[in-house]
């Protein structure tokens, strides 16, 4: 929107300028009575549109370029007069949600911002005048983006367009078409629920990604990582450290006289074993049921008889901060 919406922006000025051509271009050419564009396109150099770019409403004049509505505009006028509601500039500089503003100037949401300002323009000439009388109440008028506004006069004189009371009536009037000046923006439905679609949508996928937080697995809590000392075992997943091999799940009691050994007890504890090692953290107790008792055999025996056992075994850092006496044997 060139520089700002604050202000007239340099292509504004340079649109200005094209109209000026234009106007100097046709001065030569027969004019045309009723303010209609003529068959090839061309705008007359007294049109509602010239004059709306000219006018003291540059905020909006700025957006309708912003928009790319000009040629949509010049094929409206070629077929009918328009009538344009023109918020006063304070309504768009000061009185404009700062967020919603930047909604329309998003380039992903041209279109909202199109029918926001279609929204302004009836295809039909209604002067001041034409207002309904208060008696009859408010009275429907489709709109360039196929909605509809309603016109109200109240008993007080007061005039409406919807909600934005009519401040400056008949301000410009043209051949094809006239400008009213009313007190603020007109936003329809659809625009409004694009803007709160897209809002929400942003609050869900404005947060940063991060990794997930890391979870002790022995006690569950969130832990703050640590740098892996050299040498030390991955730290892995206990369903990614365990070695593959049958359950550990009790198969069903023998008949009379059948047979007890229903597991290979010595190959379950060895992998009870590796997987302590893999899992990081206890190898102190690995190298207590290998090295320095017997339990692994009692335990490997224990499996084979078909008994499930459960092993409550202190990490590392738990068997360094045992003394002496504790591990003697009483």
């Amino acid at each position: 929107m060139g520089s700002s919406i604050y202000g007239v922006s340099s292509s504004h000025i340079s649109l200005l300028l094209f109209f000026s051509f234009l106007s100097l271009s046709t001065a030569a050419l027969p004019q045309n009575p009723s303010g209609k564009s003529s068959p090839s396109g061309q705008i007359n150099s007294n049109s509602v549109l010239v004059a709306l770019l000219d006018s003291h409403y540059t905020e909006l004049a700025e957006l309708v370029e912003k928009a790319l509505l000009l040629q949509t505009l010049e094929e409206a006028v070629g077929k009918h007069n328009i009538t344009i509601f023109a918020p006063r500039n304070e309504a768009l500089e000061r009185q404009l949600d700062p967020e919603f503003k930047r909604f329309l100037l998003e380039p992903g949401n041209l279109k909202s911002l199109q029918t926001l300002l279609m929204f302004h323009i009836i295809p039909k000439r209604v002067g001041s005048h034409q207002w309904p009388d208060p008696k009859t109440g408010p009275v429907k008028h489709n709109t360039l983006c196929n909605d509809h506004i309603r016109l109200t006069s109240q008993s007080t004189g007061k005039k409406t367009v919807d909600s934005a009371e009519l401040v400056r009536p008949d301000d410009v009037i043209r051949p094809d078409g006239v400008i009213h000046g009313i007190q603020q923006l007109l936003i329809p439905r659809s625009v409004i629920e694009d803007f709160n679609r897209r809002r929400n949508l942003r609050s869900i996928t404005a947060v940063l990604p991060e990794g997930a937080p890391e979870v002790d697995p022995r006690t569950h809590r969130l832990k703050k990582p640590a740098p892996v000392p050299v040498g030390a075992p991955p730290v892995l997943p206990i369903y990614e450290a365990m070695a593959p091999g049958p359950s550990l799940a009790p198969a069903p009691a023998p008949g009379p006289g059948g047979p007890r050994h229903h597991f290979d007890g010595e190959s379950q504890v060895k992998d009870f074993i590796q997987t302590l090692l893999h899992y990081g953290g206890y190898n102190e107790m690995a190298d207590i049921l290998v090295n320095l008792t017997s339990l692994a055999t009692e335990m490997g025996r224990l499996v084979s008889e078909g008994y499930v056992i459960t092993v409550l075994a202190p990490n590392d850092e738990a068997m360094a901060k045992l003394t002496t006496d504790q591990l003697m044997v009483r």
